[in-house]
């Protein structure tokens, strides 16, 4: 189970099973074909959806997607979310972060930051080309960038550190 909200909207309760599934307690089916890329089509009731994965970001979770050529932004909570806030736990589940690391393999684009620059949590701080989409990779907490370990046009891989903060 996993609570989702579209473009901050109503928060929806969804489970899925297959190629079943139930939003806030209706339940439906569909068919999903992977087109490969992050893209997809999805056929329910009788309708055509042509989605495309444009950018995630797993630790905030959050992402875009487009659908039939509208873009929409997800969050999701899965049930540990949900359990940290019950307890009023959810501001400390983050924990002190010195080093912004690769979620990838792929190729530096451009660097954004520079050191010596003070970034807060979520500032872009480089762009990293990956399954040929341009991900921004965005700074998780605040502070002042240490260090700059790759250069553009540089390969990287999975964990590989990027930037050093202090």
């Amino acid at each position: 189970m996993i609570k989702v909200k579209t473009n901050g909207g109503r928060e929806r309760e969804i489970i899925l099973s297959g190629n079943e599934f139930t939003v806030d307690g209706q339940q439906g089916t569909w068919d999903k074909i992977a087109l490969g890329n992050n893209r997809f089509h999805i056929l329910k009731d009788n309708r055509s959806y042509r989605c495309e994965v444009l950018s995630a970001d797993r630790s905030k979770k959050i992402m875009e997607i487009r659908v039939n050529g509208n873009i929409c932004r997800v969050e999701w909570k899965d049930r540990f979310d949900e359990l940290l806030q019950k307890l009023g736990m959810e501001d400390k589940a983050g924990k002190k972060v010195n080093v912004i690391k690769a979620p990838m393999p792929g190729l530096v684009l451009k660097i954004i930051a520079s050191e010596g620059m003070e970034i807060k949590q979520g500032d872009a701080v480089l762009i990293l080309e990956a399954m040929k989409m341009e991900n921004v990779i965005k700074s998780p907490g605040h502070g002042i960038v240490k260090a700059i370990r790759v250069k553009a046009k540089d390969p990287v891989e999975k964990g590989q550190v990027l930037v050093e903060l202090a």
